[in-house]
């Protein structure tokens, strides 16, 4: 084969590669395209798990320590809607406060890349190319990527590679409080129906065989979207709210037998 022609294909071959690079490192994910990653809707889903066991494991023990002093079914009932109303507003505030702080951060970050951006744009694009080469590209693709997404978006580029935060994806406080409030009260309607929809005499078996059964569900549910062994984690979840129940129900009898 003549030189120039198998030059002419190495150069080829070189340009297809780099093409190819720069189009990783530029376009976006099928994922990304399609409403966010997988990493922050496992997190979502592993947030309302833990919600809903919040409000099991709590509704549990307030409800199962008041049968433990009455079985009055409006007792049990007041008791147990006050602390379902009680535990998902403080889950909501709770969420909202965080998740408001965090967005409040990602703004100001966002803010502050953007001024950088406006007084030191030669700067930030050589840390652009830093950023990338450190992630395994050569020095002259990653100057060319850089050069590639500075002109397609800088802010976006610098707040993805740099920050780690997608500037069309800030964290919602309001869906996190929304999320906790109905995570938590789902939770809590099982032990408030299991209490009180039994005839007396069952009702606390109910309860508490309802709740561990539940717990092993949230308990093995967050295992495996942890990608950790489920075996250890059910057995936590399950120790832990039955020790829950088994405390308050012991005050409860104690405070029930001293008329209190």
């Amino acid at each position: 084969m003549p030189r120039p022609r198998r030059d002419e294909e190495r150069r080829y071959g070189a340009r297809a590669v780099r093409g190819a690079i720069l189009r990783a490192v530029t376009e976006p994910t099928h994922v990304e395209a399609h409403g966010g990653s997988l990493g922050s809707r496992l997190n979502w889903l592993r947030a309302a798990v833990l919600g809903a066991n919040d409000g099991i494991v709590s509704t549990a023990g307030l409800v199962v320590g008041v049968a433990g002093a009455t079985d009055d079914r409006s007792a049990l009932l007041t008791a147990g809607l006050a602390g379902l109303l009680a535990g998902s507003m403080s889950m909501a505030a709770g969420e909202y406060v965080s998740v408001s702080t965090q967005r409040d951060s990602e703004k100001a970050a966002l803010a502050l890349e953007r001024r950088e951006l406006r007084e030191q744009p030669e700067a930030e694009l050589a840390e652009l190319t830093e950023l990338l080469a450190e992630r395994g590209l050569s020095r002259e693709v990653a100057r060319e990527a850089a050069v590639q997404l500075t002109e397609r978006d800088a802010l976006r580029a610098h707040a993805r590679v740099e920050l780690g935060i997608d500037p069309d994806d800030l964290t919602d406080p309001w869906h996190a409080a929304w999320a906790s409030f109905l995570a938590f009260t789902a939770g809590a309607l099982l032990p408030l129906l299991a209490i009180v929809l039994p005839p007396a005499g069952g009702r606390l078996w109910v309860t508490v065989a309802s709740v561990l059964a539940a717990l092993v569900g949230t308990g093995w549910s967050s295992a495996r979207l942890g990608a950790a062994p489920p075996g250890r984690a059910v057995l936590r979840n399950v120790a832990g709210g039955a020790l829950a129940m088994g405390v308050t129900y012991l005050v409860g009898s104690l405070l029930g037998a001293a008329g209190v």
